[in-house]
């Protein structure tokens, strides 16, 4: 379909690409991954014809047509409605359509036998291409991608750039090119639109190359990895993971090919120096020197996987309990998105908020933050808690016209010059370029700086807003590292679900305008939503409905209001009840199985151990869930019984 043969494009001196090649056949997904820098998204721009390459050729079939999405569709703006921007994929229907209306129009006055004629020739053509339902196509589109019924008639102006380019995405999709190149669309996709776009792009006909640092993403819609390395395009035949695995054994092969040639060379070397001088073995030292310059060496292999060699640190140590959000309610307008909400964060909490774009997740983080205000209910911050924001407003905080070292001495002023560096190194700013000033660097590269401040910090309790945006798989390896061994407290808002799934012990998600919260992993999540979902939402491990609020108490209480007051108390010893009977159950699996891991038959068997191993978390995690739901019910119903009194 497209072949690249030998390609070469160089910036300045440096050369992104040198004779480099790469075949894409029909159908194949491609996911195209390397550090920031490599020329990715160059790449893509080159076989889209915007770059001229400076060597090599680029041959494509006839009949190829390319879609192609990258981040400066942002700046696109329009009065036209959503669903007509998506529409303008189909531009032959659309013609069509219009001459329909204008023939229908003429006929009201003119009714000819050649306009009628005219007519059933263009609604054939319209009705072979599907024109009568196209509408339909784009709405299920846009629909999947986030938009409301609501929105689209909305003009695509009024929409924010991320919301823009899931608009041009779904005009791309419409288009079915042969060929779809995506750029980093995950950075502006909540979790269920990505999973959506997963599915789309796993029964796309055409051929897909995908820009991404999304690793779930890509395991999940690629089947060649084509790795940027070197100036080389290196072609591996399967998903992220695979690539991985391979990876690693290539690299360990080829770290013995450079092994063995340096010491060939070594020994050659050595020869030569001792022969060089005598008459007798001249011709043959000669010999070995030119054996040396024909010789075609083997890189080294160079270790990409940066590691953090530093510790992050805070001076105070914070209280038992970090924050508390009591009966709180947050509405804009008739919008609402939090309403007599309640959760406890405790020291030690590594949370990860998830869910849809539009359910509150960045509002609930300025909650608790303080920067936006409550229209009722109450945050209260803990004993010697001290926090850092991270989010992309945050961006605009950064001095300008200091340099990456300043800055970060601003953050930190008790790390030395080298831990600063290592700490820049790591999010890929390396000698010089820490001197840089902030006012020079892109947007991404602020984002970066601005992360490595907020983990610089001395804050106990930190708060991150998506702040794996922007960062390629390197750095957010590191950023889950640092997290790893960071001892404070912390809420993360982030799609990225593999991030994610190494960095939270607990979830939070919004839901019918509560803060839920399931004590365990993404992955354990996962599972327990897939049960909900089987089994309805009275599954087992689902959590119970949310508890009635104590009302506001009255001068006057009727006998109806005392008797529906009763009815609300015994309700929730009920469910007290309930929770204890099935904690007891709990408790005596998990005694069983602990009994059954610490037998040698179950821990000789890796497939029965694992099984083992994860129903034991199941049931360490739904005890601790029905415990909170115990504790809940029992505190809600001692206000009952005061009111009663």
């Amino acid at each position: 379909m497209i072949s690249i043969t030998n390609l070469s494009y160089y910036l300045g001196s440096r050369a992104l690409y040198e004779n480099a090649s790469l075949h894409i056949k029909p159908g194949q997904k491609i996911g195209l991954i390397g550090l920031n820098g490599t020329g990715k998204s160059t790449l893509l721009r080159i076989i889209n014809g915007e770059y001229q390459a400076d060597g090599g050729t680029i041959s494509k079939a006839g009949d190829v047509t390319i879609g192609f999405l990258n981040q400066d569709l942002l700046s696109y703006q329009t009065d036209d409605s959503i669903l007509s921007v998506a529409m303008q994929a189909f531009e032959r229907q659309n013609q069509l359509q219009k001459q329909i209306d204008d023939l229908l129009h003429e006929m009201e006055t003119n009714y000819r036998d050649e306009l009628v004629d005219k007519l059933g020739k263009v609604q054939e053509e319209f009705d072979a291409l599907d024109g009568y339902s196209v509408q339909a196509k784009a709405e299920e589109i846009l629909e999947g991608l986030g938009f409301s019924t609501d929105d689209l008639q909305k003009p695509l102006r009024t929409f924010s750039g991320g919301w823009r380019m899931r608009v041009i995405l779904a005009k791309l999709l419409l288009q079915k090119p042969s060929l779809l190149m995506l750029d980093e669309p995950t950075n502006h996709l909540d979790l269920p639109s990505i999973q959506w776009v997963e599915k789309y792009i796993q029964t796309y006909e055409g051929a897909v190359i995908v820009v991404s640092h999304d690793r779930e993403f890509l395991d999940n819609v690629i089947d060649v990895t084509v790795e940027v390395s070197g100036a080389k395009l290196h072609y591996y035949p399967g998903n992220y993971s695979f690539y991985l695995e391979e990876k690693a054994l290539r690299n360990e092969i080829q770290k013995g090919a450079y092994e063995n040639q340096q010491a060939k060379i070594r020994q050659t070397e050595r020869f030569i120096e001792r022969f060089k001088a005598k008459a007798t073995k001249a011709k043959q030292a000669q010999s070995r020197v030119k054996q040396l310059a024909r010789m075609e060496l083997v890189d080294a292999v160079i270790d990409e996987t940066a590691r953090v060699n530093f510790k992050f640190q805070f001076s105070t140590q914070p209280g038992r309990h970090i924050l508390h959000l009591d009966d709180i309610t947050k509405h804009y307008g008739p919008k609402r998105i939090l309403t007599h909400a309640d959760i406890r964060l405790e020291r030690g909490d590594k949370v990860a908020l998830i869910g849809a774009n539009g359910r509150g997740k960045s509002t609930l983080l300025r909650i608790i933050s303080g920067s936006e205000p409550l229209n009722d209910g109450r945050r209260q911050l803990g004993h010697n808690v001290s926090f850092s924001f991270y989010a992309q407003h945050q961006l605009e905080s950064l001095n300008v016209e200091d340099t990456l070292l300043d800055e970060l001495k601003h953050a930190n002023p008790t790390k030395t010059e080298g831990e600063l560096r290592g700490v820049l190194g790591c999010f890929l700013f390396s000698n010089e370029e820490v001197f840089k000033k902030i006012k020079v660097l892109s947007g991404g590269e602020k984002s970066r700086v601005a992360l490595a401040k907020v983990l610089l910090s001395q804050a106990n309790f930190l708060l991150l807003d998506e702040p794996t945006n922007h960062l390629d798989m390197q750095s957010v390896n590191i950023l889950i590292q640092a997290l790893e061994q960071y001892e404070g407290t912390y809420v993360v808002v982030s799609h990225d679900r593999y991030f994610v799934s190494q960095i939270a012990n607990k979830i939070w998600y919004i839901e019918d305008e509560q803060i839920k919260e399931y004590p365990g992993t993404y992955d354990e999540y996962e599972w327990w939503m897939e049960e909900r979902k089987e089994q309805g939402t009275g599954s087992k491990g689902a959590k119970a409905a949310p508890v009635p609020v104590a009302p506001t108490p009255v001068a006057h209480t009727s006998d109806d209001e005392r008797k529906e007051w009763q009815r609300m108390l015994k309700k929730l010893n009920q469910q007290a009840e309930e929770s204890e009977a099935k904690i007891e159950q709990l408790e005596e699996r998990k005694k069983r199985l602990e009994t059954e891991l610490a037998d040698p038959a179950t821990y000789g068997d890796d497939k029965l151990m694992q099984a083992k191993n994860d129903e034991y978390r199941r049931v360490v995690a739904q005890i601790s869930q029905l415990q909170d739901e115990w504790e809940t019910a029992m505190l809600e119903a001692e206000k009952w019984e005061k009111k009663l009194a």
